[in-house]
């Protein structure tokens, strides 16, 4: 299983104008071959901070999801807001396994 797990910082002016495309690539990705869970969340203590956090089968799911028509969209609509930071990290872990 890979992690990816992270921020991303807009103005906070500008999250009106990112929720729609956001709504529709969390609902394409979750369609996709290998995705586990992927999920944003604006932190309600710091407005324009959005918490990132996905599980995905492997590294091809992963690399698939980066290579999607819906992740070019994305990019293209962070493209008309002030982006003040991104950061992600990439974790591998084992197995899935439940605990209750």
């Amino acid at each position: 299983m890979v992690i990816v797990s992270g921020t991303l910082r807009l103005l906070a002016d500008d999250l009106p104008k990112v929720r729609v495309a956001a709504a529709t690539v969390i609902a394409a990705t979750r369609a996709e071959a290998g995705c586990i869970v992927y999920s944003f969340a604006e932190d309600l203590l710091e407005p324009g901070l959005i918490r990132i956090y996905e599980e995905w089968e492997n590294r091809e799911a992963l690399s698939a999801h980066g290579r999607s028509p819906h992740i070019a969209t994305w990019k293209e609509t962070l493209r008309t807001v002030t982006v003040l930071g991104r950061d992600l990290d990439v974790t591998e872990a084992g197995a899935r396994e439940k605990l209750g």
